[in-house]
């Protein structure tokens, strides 16, 4: 199959130009703002709080705010989020004991969150992703490179052999549907491996799961419920299949341990010897993402 040059469309199919504006200059952005003025961007909020009861308590010099949720389960777990510290505990045990469980792993709760301040600062100091044709975007640990031409409906074909995404675009079409287009076409090669990969290890794991849905969480690539329903960021699809399996291996042995105990970590390595290294190289790649979708 002949390779298309840059900015050529596939047979049959016009180039993309942006429309007439009185003689861009060559080079000029190929998509035209939306018709409506857009407003200044607003400072980032901070992301909306789970509904979980949030308590204070002074470590260290500090004020620590944190989420507390009842379980199940046997002993007192903390995760550390973009939202702060969360805390999961027995419904027997006391507000007091808690306090004093994050007392004594203060130092590592506040290493920890000041890592993630530090790596979402660092994020989102990062320059936004220009959507103009030629432009690249992180696919299954590469990348893959975006072709732009105008057509009479909106359409998208991805050739594997060229890693490129071709994007029909209606005259006029602005960045924001661009955005959505290939947001979509990626959750949709999302559904279809992550479904593969869950289907090869739960089977190596000799569990199964009733459920699997995509979700767009802002600090979690993965979920496992009590149900054995399982959930996947479907911005795994920017990394490689070594990173993804790990996540799938990570959840399916949350059906035989819901916890992160050593008998947790033995049911992955059953299945995802080298869980380690794709945890620590899972955060670099994170860190290392662009600002794609805002």
């Amino acid at each position: 199959m002949p390779q298309a040059g840059r900015g050529a469309a596939p047979p049959g199919q016009q180039a993309w130009s942006a429309p007439a504006d009185g003689g861009a200059a060559p080079g000029a952005h190929l998509l035209r703002p939306p018709p409506v003025p857009l407003r200044a961007p607003e400072p980032p909020k901070a992301p909306p709080h789970d509904g979980l009861p949030r308590r204070q308590l002074m470590v260290a010099g500090y004020v620590l705010e944190y989420s507390l949720r009842r379980s199940t389960r046997h002993s007192i777990g903390f995760m550390i989020d973009d939202d702060g510290l969360r805390v999961t505990a027995p419904k027997r045990v006391s507000i007091a004991e808690i306090d004093n469980a994050i007392r004594a792993k203060q130092n590592w709760i506040l290493s920890k969150l000041e890592e993630r301040r530090e790596r979402r600062a660092a994020r989102l100091r990062k320059p936004p992703v220009e959507w103009v044709d030629g432009t690249s975007l992180p696919y299954l640990g590469g990348e893959l490179k975006l072709r732009l031409y105008t057509a009479t409906r909106n359409r998208s074909d991805y050739n594997p052999d060229t890693r490129e995404l071709h994007m029909g675009l209606v005259q006029g079409a602005t960045e924001t549907l661009l955005k959505e287009r290939v947001k979509s076409w990626m959750r949709q090669q999302a559904e279809g491996l992550f479904q593969q990969r869950l289907d090869l290890y739960a089977a190596r794991l000799g569990v199964q799961y009733s459920g699997f849905a995509l979700s767009s969480a802002g600090t979690r690539w993965g979920s496992c419920t009590v149900q054995r329903v399982i959930r996947l960021n479907w911005k795994l699809i920017h990394f490689s299949l070594p990173l993804i399996d790990y996540v799938v291996a990570h959840e399916l042995a949350h059906i035989l341990e819901m916890n992160h105990s050593p008998r947790f970590w033995a049911q992955v390595g059953r299945i995802y010897p080298a869980y380690e290294e794709a945890k620590a190289l899972l955060r670099r790649r994170a860190q290392e993402l662009p600002v794609l979708f805002g």
